[in-house]
């Protein structure tokens, strides 16, 4: 495909992600015609994928490489710790997405000429954009809840041309006055879909990043709403990794106010299951975390650096305080596990690891996720066979 009307960088960028097609042909023509760059400020905090670290970089000073992370594939902080920070700060709140994960969920959202969307996530306004330029902006809603995020990406989106309707409130409300809605796209993790959403797309469509406790990671899920808004039913995509709506975020309170005198007291044994077998090879994206933490509920995983040959992982109950480790040593062939509270942590993952082994090791397209207002239930190959989370 031709790289009509883009240029330099921006050409490499659109090039790579038709390569690797995560850019299909329908969407080209809104990533030639929306530039990302315009949608930064000054100051950005890309991810640099060489060194696994995020850097700070300024326009003012540094505009070759400004405009090389702009147009490259990368995750870019573009707030800290919700605004109350100037600079770099302790927890990244807002930011552009790497834009093969955005062309990723725009494809997987399935529009068509007339639809209405409902955005939720606002954030710098490209996805927005992007969206407008396909569908008009009069078909392009989108929600931000931080009122400072929301005024700059309404100027972007008007210097472009491209402003809808943003709305400056928490996105679980949805939009019942603009319902209802073809679709609706989160570019913010959630934990539970909001009975909103449902309300707000009968027979439509929800996308969103979705994951347990047990880690940070999400999975993209992709809903059908029945004609009645009463359920939602879809499978998951694959591994993502967005910022949690803030209504949304964890309630782990830390390691210290489980275990604040250490392991002793907690009730010692030992377990037969190998560091491999609980966190393969796959990185923190392998499907048999996303699967375990689908089984044990309302827990929060840790896994600690390893030294000297040990690595212990731990593991958190957020309804009470139980808590769990084990402690895996090379060479050894057992592993030594300490368990204290009113749950088992560790035999609950335990259980996990092995129904997901004789499943056959599914994988996130396997699993699926069935919501109503007042439930969600997790299932493996098909609704009928699902379990609360």
């Amino acid at each position: 495909m031709a790289l009509i009307g883009v240029e330099g960088e921006r050409s490499e960028l659109g090039r790579s992600l038709l390569e690797r097609k995560h850019l299909a042909a329908d969407w080209f023509p809104a990533f030639a015609a929306v530039d990302r760059a315009a949608f930064l400020p000054d100051v950005i905090w890309p991810f640099d994928m060489d060194t696994g670290t995020t850097v700070t970089v300024d326009r003012r000073d540094e505009p070759d490489l400004w405009s090389s992370y702009a147009n490259a594939d990368v995750p870019i902080v573009t707030q800290w710790d919700d605004g109350v920070s100037e600079g770099r700060g302790n927890v990244p709140t807002s930011s552009a997405s790497m834009p093969s994960v955005v062309f990723r969920m725009l494809s997987a959202l399935e529009v068509e000429t007339g639809h209405h969307v409902l955005e939720v996530g606002t954030g710098t306004g490209w996805s927005a954009a992007l969206l407008a330029h396909r569908l008009g902006v009069e078909n392009v809603v989108s929600i931000e809840i931080d009122p400072k995020v929301a005024d700059t990406a309404r100027d972007r989106l008007a210097a472009q041309q491209l402003l809808g309707r943003i709305l400056t409130r928490d996105g679980t409300d949805g939009d019942e006055m603009g319902a209802p809605y073809d679709r609706i796209i989160a570019t913010a993790g959630v934990r539970r879909i909001p009975p909103a959403w449902l309300r707000d797309a009968p027979g439509g469509m929800i996308l969103a990043p979705w994951g347990t406790h047990f880690g940070n990671e999400d999975a993209l899920v992709r809903l059908r709403v029945s004609e009645d808004g009463g359920t939602a039913v879809g499978r998951f995509l694959g591994p993502v990794e967005f910022m949690k709506l803030r209504s949304q975020r964890s309630p782990f309170a830390g390691h210290d106010i489980y275990v604040p005198n250490g392991v002793d007291g907690a009730d010692c044994g030992t377990t037969t299951v190998t560091e491999e077998q609980l966190l393969g090879d796959g990185g923190r994206f392998a499907a048999r975390r996303f699967a375990v933490g689908l089984m044990v509920r309302n827990c929060h995983q840790q896994v600690a650096d390893k030294r000297d040959g040990a690595r212990p992982v731990w593991f958190y109950g957020l309804t009470d305080r139980s808590w769990a480790c084990v402690m895996f040593q090379d060479g050894r062939e057992e592993a030594t596990v300490w368990q204290s509270g009113p749950r088992r942590l560790w035999d609950e993952v335990a259980t996990a690891l092995t129904w997901w082994r004789a499943a056959g090791e599914p994988g996130y397209e396997r699993l699926g996720l069935t919501v109503t207002a007042h439930s969600q239930r997790a299932w493996l190959d098909r609704p009928a066979d699902s379990w609360a989370i």
